[in-house]
C-alpha cells in the first residue's frame, strides 16, 4: 500500500497547532528557511513588482539564481509567471508556481514486508543522524525498525548509529571494522524478515560520486539487496547538505546516474540560505525531496509538504 511520508511518520491529517501561519510545523519550517528567504527576495520586496517593467522581470531572475533554484528552474518560473498575465501578489504567485513545480508529494509503498530503505551521500550531510532520526519517527508511530551499519570503514559511524537505535527501541545489526557492506546489508534483511519487522534502513560509508570503487561497493550492496527481497531496495535516499547549494544538485545528478536515487533527503536547511536548491533538484533531475531536516532535534526531520515549503520559502 502507497503511502504519504507525512501518513509515515504521523503527521498526515494531525490538527495542527494554531497560529497566524497555520501549524507548529509550517512555523518550524519557515523559522528554518529564514536565510533562504531573505536571499531569495530581499531585494524584491524593497519595490513594488511591475509585470509591464522588463527590468522588474530581470531581477526576480537574479533574486532566483541567487537563492539557488538554478537557470533552469528560474527561466521557468518566470515562463509561468509571465504566462499569467496579471501576476497580482508576486510572494503569493511565486509560492503557488513553485508547488505546482513539485506535483503531489512523494509516497512510499510499504507493502514489501520488510520495507528496505537505502540511504546514501557524502561524508558530513547528517546521514548517520538523519537515519537515526528516522527510525525514531518511524519507531514511535507504530512501525518496527531494523538498522543496519553498513558504514563498517568509520567505527564513530557504527557507534553513533547505535546509540540511535537504542533510543528509537529499534534493532541494530552491525559487523566487524572493515566487514563487506553488502554481507551487513543482506543480514540485516534476514533479521528483519525472521524477527517480522517492517522497515529496513541501511547506512553506507559516506562517499564522494568520483570515488569509482566506493560507487562500486554500493552498487554491490544494491545488487545483493535485490537478490535477497524482490523490488529491494524499496527506496534509495541521498541526504544532501542544503548549505552546499548547487553543489549538492551535481551530487544528487551524480548519485541519481550511479545508484538509482529515489528521493531526497535534504538536512541542515536551518542553517542555509540556500535552501531554493530543492527546487532545481525535482525540476531537473525528477527527484522528489520526501524528508527535510530544518534542526538538530528528532522532531525537525519531517515530510517535505510542498506547499509549506513554497510558502515558507518565498513569503513565510
Amino acid at each position: 500500500m502507497a503511502r504519504s511520508w507525512g501518513e509515515l511518520l504521523g503527521e498526515s491529517g494531525a490538527a495542527p497547532e494554531p497560529d497566524e501561519q497555520g501549524g507548529r510545523l509550517f512555523t518550524r519550517l519557515r523559522d528554518s528557511l529564514s536565510k533562504s528567504r531573505r536571499a531569495l527576495t530581499g531585494e524584491l520586496s524593497a519595490a513594488a513588482f511591475d509585470p509591464g517593467n522588463e527590468l522588474d522581470w530581470e531581477r526576480l531572475e537574479e533574486a532566483l539564481i541567487a537563492g539557488d533554484v538554478g537557470v533552469r528552474a528560474t527561466a521557468e518560473l518566470v515562463r509561468r509567471l509571465e504566462a499569467r498575465g496579471e501576476v497580482g501578489d508576486l510572494n503569493a504567485a511565486l509560492a503557488g508556481e513553485v508547488t505546482e513545480l513539485f506535483g503531489e508529494p512523494p509516497t512510499l509503498d510499504v507493502r514489501h514486508g520488510p520495507t528496505v530503505l537505502l540511504v546514501v551521500g557524502v561524508n558530513g550531510t547528517g546521514k548517520t543522524t538523519t537515519i537515526g532520526k528516522l527510525a525514531a519517527k518511524l519507531a514511535e508511530h507504530g512501525h518496527s525498525v531494523l538498522v543496519a551499519a553498513a558504514d563498517t570503514y568509520r567505527a564513530a559511524a557504527e557507534e553513533q548509529l547505535e546509540i540511535w537505535a537504542q533510543r528509537a527501541g529499534a534493532d541494530f545489526v552491525g559487523s566487524e571494522r572493515g566487514g563487506d557492506p553488502a554481507a551487513v546489508a543482506y543480514d540485516a534483511v534476514e533479521a528483519a524478515t525472521a524477527r517480522g519487522r517492517d522497515v529496513v534502513i541501511v547506512d553506507t560509508a559516506g562517499r564522494l560520486h568520483t570515488q569509482t570503487n566506493l560507487m562500486e561497493e554500493l552498487a554491490k550492496v544494491r545488487r545483493v539487496l535485490a537478490g535477497r527481497l524482490e523490488g529491494a531496495p524499496h527506496e534509495t535516499l541521498l541526504v544532501v547538505d542544503a548549505t552546499t547549494g548547487q553543489n549538492g544538485l551535481e551530487q544528487a545528478r551524480l548519485f541519481g546516474e550511479a545508484v538509482g536515487v529515489t528521493g531526497v533527503v535534504l538536512t541542515k536547511l536551518d542553517g542555509s540560505a540556500k535552501g531554493g536548491v530543492a527546487i532545481p533538484i525535482v525540476y531537473e533531475l525528477g527527484l522528489p525531496v520526501k524528508l527535510v531536516g530544518v534542526g538538530e532535534g528528532i522532531d525537525d526531520l519531517r515530510p517535505f509538504d510542498p506547499a509549506d515549503y513554497a510558502r515558507a520559502l518565498v513569503s513565510g
